[in-house]
């Protein structure tokens, strides 16, 4: 495991809407909050259908008072997660871990390139409002659908005036990715947080542009995909099974439901460890993971089952071996 998991419990102290589909809430651990870097997350224990699960949210600012903050939008697509936690009134108790970083980004350098599309905002105001008190150059791009779907956006412009640029998609503007990275001194850094679509087209312009490849942080959304999520079937020849995964649920949720054990840590698409190989696809495999190159999706010869989803029917090969038992 990447991390030592130390739950605790904690009360939601208040929630506060910030669009008609952002929610903040802000949580009081029992045993205090722990200081964090701005790009950390928290996991919370939640039930989605009697079953227990994990969900990990980005949480929002700068460290400091008694409580941490996370924001969380509504999905019509969601797994359970998002309309689990819009259902909870202040005063419910929660059990969380302690803050754990993986999007960092180093305060070292001169300028910084931050890239948010929608509620990747989250881990974003936290790294603007550090970098902007040390004195760092950085830019802010926000890309969201309208107006009204931008979180945090009157204390953004606060923060940074003219050094926070949006980009709406109800308007036709997009991120312009070739023209933002020629911008940049040399060693500047860019983080993004975003849907897949977002950062594959920052990641291609961003190697296109001859930069350094450690010099762009990222983090996305398990859920984001270039498919909108439906059912699909899966065939598993060693263990004689036929499965569909609800639109609702990971490859790896049915899988482990089937009892089916598949090795995993991250479940965000980012270790590789719960990649299965691919026998065959009816349909088409939307890779949501950023752990497999453009050239390895594209043979769809392999997936990550924690967030990668199928059209159709997908058949795969498991580490199980019968012979083996």
């Amino acid at each position: 495991m990447r991390f030592a998991v130390t739950w605790q419990e904690a009360t939601l102290r208040a929630v506060d809407d910030l669009t008609a589909d952002i929610r903040e809430f802000r949580i009081v651990p029992s045993a205090g909050c722990r200081s964090f870097l701005p790009g950390a997350h928290i996991d919370l224990a939640l039930t989605i259908g009697d079953l227990p699960e994990t969900r990990s949210y980005s949480l929002v600012g700068e460290p400091g008072g008694d409580h941490y903050r996370i924001a969380v939008k509504r999905r019509p697509d969601s797994r359970g997660g998002s309309a689990y936690l819009w259902s909870l009134a202040p005063g419910a108790r929660l059990s969380i871990t302690q803050p754990k970083s993986a999007f960092e980004i180093g305060f070292g350098r001169r300028e910084y390139l931050l890239v948010a599309g929608g509620i990747g905002i989250t881990p974003l105001v936290g790294m603007a409002s550090l970098l902007r008190r040390r004195g760092s150059r950085v830019r802010l791009l926000y890309a969201a659908r309208k107006t009204g779907d931008l979180a945090y956006l009157h204390l953004l412009r606060a923060l940074l005036g003219d050094d926070l640029e949006i980009f709406l998609s109800e308007a036709g503007q997009r991120v312009d990715f070739a023209a933002a990275f020629a911008a940049l001194g040399p060693d500047a850094l860019c983080a993004l947080c975003g849907p897949m679509p977002m950062l594959e087209d920052a990641r291609r312009a961003w190697a296109a542009a001859g930069r350094p490849t450690a010099d762009l942080r990222w983090e996305t959304f398990g859920t984001s995909g270039h498919l909108a999520a439906e059912d699909f079937t899966v065939r598993l020849p060693r263990h004689n099974l036929e499965l569909v995964v609800p639109r609702n649920r990971t490859l790896l949720d049915t899988l482990e439901e089937a009892g089916i054990d598949v090795i995993h840590d991250c479940r965000k698409g980012e270790c590789g460890l719960c990649a299965m190989d691919v026998l065959s696809i009816d349909g088409a495999i939307d890779h949501r993971d950023v752990f497999f190159s453009d050239h390895e999706k594209a043979e769809n010869r392999r997936l990550c089952a924690c967030v990668s989803r199928a059209t159709g029917t997908l058949t795969l090969d498991t580490d199980y071996r019968p012979d083996a038992v």
